[in-house]
């Protein structure tokens, strides 16, 4: 009896035994199939996203008409279109040009929206959107390191035209100092990087910018590199919306644009029309709630600025204009930032709409 309890208890310890090896076996070695599963199925949503990217981003190609034919759709702000005219009325020798557009409220308005005038840097906007494309596709890398060459210095705004030849400077520093302080030799910096002048110009068409094209490298002053308003603004609404860029380089973008350091028309405006003026412009609408990310453009002939406009009602609206003009007449810039003030009531339309009061 004493020996057939010994055998049972052994048994017993040999089980336990067997079940703490098994649990640690199971400890060690289970999260290791885990997590090679978990990899998998990783590396097949990765390329999954990858061939969902792909397919969208040619899809979008064909896009670029969606808010032309759309618009047939929208409200007319004949209002606005009025208060414009009355202002270019005043300088009839000066050549204009406007759009407005409000998604989130249907709306639009335009002045010879479709005229082909000087872009001066406003061109630097359609350019970025055709960087990010790229770099959506896996053509660049936004750390790739591009070499400063002498045919790329440009005069005028910057300071990448001081530096060595032979210096090299990343995608993203590149691209953030075209904007954020007009930077004409990283603008040709990237043209060149991009595929060159004729590349950039069929890369334009292929998102749907009839209306813009490159001729020379920057700065331009002849003022022989065109664009639309209807062009500029539409093109940073279809980036904004997610039609022309993913996710991340539509983030990439926004943070850019809101580093442009030259807020003296479309963002002066819009604070004129709240009822300021000050120097201090980008402080003074964010306490009014309204974030204006814009591009301007000065080649003396010509000025522009094209901006997303973000309310304090939570939407978005997009403004650009085109004065052609004497050489540094300021009339140019003050019928800009008038043209601006006037955008102010209807970006408010969607409060309105809202309150029935």
């Amino acid at each position: 009896m004493k020996n057939q309890f010994k055998v049972i208890l052994n048994i017993f310890l040999t089980s336990i035994a067997l079940s703490v090896l098994l649990g640690s076996f199971l400890r060690v070695f289970g999260p290791i199939n885990h997590s090679h599963k978990i990899n998998k199925k990783l590396n097949l949503t990765g390329n999954s996203n990858r061939l969902v990217k792909e397919g969208l981003l040619t899809r979008k190609s064909n896009l670029s008409s969606f808010y032309n034919n759309k618009l047939e759709k929208f409200e007319r702000i004949e209002k606005l279109i009025n208060k414009w005219e009355k202002l270019i009325i005043k300088n009839p020798d000066l050549d204009v040009s406007a759009f407005f557009i409000s998604l989130d409220n249907q709306v639009y308005a335009e002045i010879e929206s479709d005229k082909k005038l000087s872009a001066a840097s406003s061109i630097k906007v359609p350019i970025l959107i055709i960087l990010l494309r790229m770099i959506d596709r896996e053509e660049i890398l936004w750390d790739e390191k591009l070499i400063l060459s002498e045919d790329v210095i440009g005069s005028g705004s910057g300071w990448m035209a001081y530096q060595e030849i032979g210096e090299s400077f990343p995608v993203y520093e590149v691209a953030t100092e075209m904007i954020r302080v007009s930077d004409n030799t990283a603008t040709n910096l990237l043209i060149k990087r991009l595929g060159g002048i004729n590349i950039v110009n069929q890369k334009f068409k292929e998102i749907g910018l009839k209306n813009t094209h490159i001729n020379n490298y920057l700065p331009d002053l002849d003022g022989t590199n065109l664009t639309s308003t209807k062009d500029l603004s539409l093109a940073m609404a279809l980036v904004d919306n997610g039609y022309l860029l993913n996710v991340i380089t539509r983030d990439i973008f926004r943070d850019i644009m809101r580093k442009s350091k030259t807020n003296t028309l479309i963002p002066s405006g819009i604070l004129r029309g709240l009822g300021k003026e000050s120097k201090d412009t980008d402080y003074h609408l964010s306490l009014k709630g309204y974030l204006v990310h814009n591009k301007t453009g000065d080649i003396g002939i010509s000025y522009s600025d094209t901006a997303l406009i973000q309310t304090p009602h939570n939407s978005r609206a997009f403004a650009s204009f085109i004065v052609k003009g004497p050489f540094n007449d300021p009339r140019s810039a003050e019928l800009i930032r008038n043209l601006s003030a006037e955008i102010v009531p209807f970006l408010e339309l969607d409060q309105k709409s809202t309150n029935p009061n």
